[in-house]
């Protein structure tokens, strides 16, 4: 039997493993307390249509491809939300002035509204998981983000 570990600047494979696990498990433990307290706080949205509402709130009138970019969703997900908050009456389709087989996406007033009353008790949930930490662990913290990030662009 032949046993061979790939090293990566120094780190076994196992250990990469570890570490990715590690990313992952924390990611997910991110984004499940947020819906936790979202639905917790009765919000009447879930983490990934704040995601979409943010952005919109941030970048009027996006097109559905250039939102899925933002929020990392891919189409038929990205949809589905919006069919959503559609129906909450957050957000509209308005027809792309260019392209009849396509919308812009604008937040409504009651939209807009929304995000404005929930930005800080968001502000608020997001920075529980930061407690703790100094500048300079959130510059470190950043600085390896980015560069997994660059070793993944494509």
């Amino acid at each position: 039997m032949i046993i061979f570990a790939v090293r990566i600047i120094g780190m076994t494979y196992e250990q990469f493993s570890r570490y990715s696990f590690l990313l992952d498990r924390t990611a997910k433990k991110v984004k499940q307390y947020a819906q936790q307290k979202f639905k917790l706080n009765a919000f009447d949205i879930t983490v990934d249509q704040w995601l979409v509402m943010k952005n919109l709130d941030e970048n009027e009138r996006l097109s559905q491809t250039e939102l899925a970019h933002l929020v990392f969703k891919d189409q038929p997900t990205l949809t589905r939300i919006v069919d959503i908050l559609c129906k909450k009456g957050y957000v509209d389709r308005i027809p792309h002035p260019q392209d009849r087989r396509s919308y812009r996406l604008l937040l409504t007033s009651s939209g807009k509204e929304k995000v404005g009353e929930l930005k800080p008790q968001i502000a608020q949930i997001r920075q529980k998981a930061w407690e703790n930490l100094t500048e300079k662990d959130f510059e470190e913290f950043k600085r390896i983000l980015n560069t997994i990030y660059g070793n993944l662009a494509e």
